[in-house]
């Protein structure tokens, strides 16, 4: 039985979406030369195949896989659909701050707290089904919302080759870097509250 074979009807739907809106936020970004943002598609495939390829060892939950789905649609959008004088991860959605890069509450900041508090939802999902002795430990909640952070910093690092490899990127500086890092650490640390108590109020032995 090859490996397309294994792949769910569900899992068939939720891939081609994703690759309906890949492929035609790069089109729209090819047509406006938005070259900065052809790295996050390059990326954002990576991770889609890492996903794939792992479906039938990890066996994750439709509902993580759309909100990985979601996620990256949330992405793909912030650096694409016009808002304002630029787009939408400039977007000021709650007049909280308003104070050039320190400013909030942004779509970008939003985007990444639900990003990384699902990356986080997925590391615990792949921590507690590979090692179910941690269930019920500490170690089930704390290391995926470190591991999350981690993989935010790596984001970073991605939109810092695009700052080095591209001109005239709205990356932004240190303050949008340093704020997009704490709603990094905001998401994923709520997320890991979230399925904590998820599974206390069910009984769970997560």
């Amino acid at each position: 039985m090859s490996y397309l074979s294994r792949i769910r009807p569900s899992e068939w739907i939720v891939a081609a979406v994703v690759a309906v809106y890949v492929t035609g936020f790069t089109a729209w970004f090819l047509s406006i030369g938005n070259t900065e943002f052809i790295i996050y598609v390059v990326t954002m495939l990576v991770l889609t195949l890492l996903v794939g390829a792992s479906l039938r060892v990890a066996e994750y939950p439709p509902a993580m896989l759309w909100a990985l789905a979601l996620w990256g649609l949330l992405h793909m959008a912030g650096g694409g659909v016009p808002a304002g004088d630029g787009v939408l991860y400039g977007l000021q959605l709650v007049p909280l701050v308003a104070d050039g890069e320190m400013t909030l509450l942004k779509y970008d900041q939003v985007v990444h707290a639900y990003g990384f508090g699902v990356a986080a939802w997925v590391l615990w999902h792949l921590l507690t089904r590979h090692y179910p002795d941690t269930r019920r430990s500490w170690t089930a909640y704390v290391f995926p919302a470190l591991a999350a952070m981690g993989l935010g910093a790596t984001h970073e690092i991605i939109e810092f080759s695009a700052v080095v490899a591209v001109e005239d990127t709205g990356v932004g500086g240190y303050i949008n870097t340093a704020l997009d890092l704490c709603f990094n650490a905001l998401g994923a640390v709520l997320a890991m509250i979230a399925v904590a108590a998820r599974a206390r109020r069910k009984g769970d032995p997560a």
